[in-house]
């Protein structure tokens, strides 16, 4: 199989691999999947994820077709490094391989002006075309105009609220804690048009190639907020060079007054995401960044 024959008959590929028709090498992919790399006989490489055997769970039904159209769409405006999608099946994802590299502040500058030319890129709405995912739970894609605001309340915070209480994650003095923010946002301030985001770029979404490139890769793609993505970027410890990479951007497209005091606003999402999927050991995380926006918000009412 070479990379011709794998494009012309993508639905080959699994065949391929219980066969031990190629060459397969394991690679960190994550705390959803299993990854691979896959050696084709021109010498070409895949990436390839797919659902892990023995997870006791069936693959979600559009969980690899959402990523691939997010992947699509991202590529699509041309402004940043995203693989090529290249076999998309019920079960797996296949993209053209990034070779790794380490982080330059060459390419960190880089990135934040692609970040910013993706954006502005745009959407036609809130939310996106397809099924949302964000790690393995779903997330609400359904094309909404109005504010953002409203928007990120009803179809980013609050449901996600809801399953990390249900799931035990969150208690009810937590919950009340979020609600607060939720009831607050529309003096916040930020609302924005739709920008064109990857919504899940935290660092570890990131690559470093050896092309001196960053590359967008496992989105959770959709028309939502421009800070959003770069606040998720400080997550985590942070992505390298994150100063060089909001410098850029800042020069390529200007970010409006209070844009820092919104950062933990704009984390709270993929926070109260990470308590619904992986449980209480994310509570303090969320229940810090909420009590940050309630801060701010406090603070930005006396300087009215």
């Amino acid at each position: 199989m070479d990379l011709a024959y794998l494009r012309a008959h993508p639905t080959h590929l699994p065949t391929f691999r219980t066969h031990q028709r190629l060459r397969e090498t394991p690679v960190a992919g994550g705390n959803i999947c299993a990854a691979a790399r896959l050696t084709l006989d021109d010498g070409h490489s895949v990436f390839a994820k797919s659902w892990p055997e023995g997870s006791g769970r069936p693959v979600p039904e559009g969980f690899f077709a959402a990523e691939a159209a997010g992947l699509r769409w991202l590529r699509e405006a041309g402004a940043v490094a995203v693989p090529e999608v290249i076999v998309v099946l019920p079960e797996l994802l296949a993209l053209d391989w990034v070779e790794p590299g380490e982080p330059t502040p060459e390419a960190a500058e880089r990135f934040g002006r692609e970040l910013a030319g993706l954006h502005r890129a745009g959407a036609t709405a809130f939310g996106a075309a397809w099924p949302g995912f964000i790690g393995a739970l779903a997330q609400d894609n359904t094309l909404t105009d109005g504010r953002w605001s409203t928007w990120f309340a009803e179809r980013r915070l609050t449901p996600y609220l809801r399953r990390s209480v249900d799931g035990g994650a969150l208690s009810s003095a937590d919950a009340a804690l979020v609600e607060q923010v939720i009831g607050r946002l529309d003096g916040l301030g930020g609302d924005e048009p739709p920008a064109r985001i990857h919504g899940d770029l935290w660092p570890g979404n990131v690559l470093w190639g050896a092309d001196d490139r960053a590359w967008l890769v496992d989105p959770a793609a959709h028309g939502g907020h421009r800070e959003t993505d770069l606040a998720q970027l400080a997550l985590f410890g942070g992505i390298p060079h994150l100063d060089r990479v909001l410098a850029a951007y800042q020069e390529s497209w200007p970010l409006p007054d209070g844009w820092r005091d919104r950062v933990p606003l704009h984390q709270l999402h993929l926070l109260l995401v990470h308590t619904a999927l992986f449980g209480v050991s994310y509570r303090d995380e969320v229940v810090q960044t909420a009590r940050a926006v309630l801060s701010r918000a406090e603070r930005a009412t006396v300087d009215r």
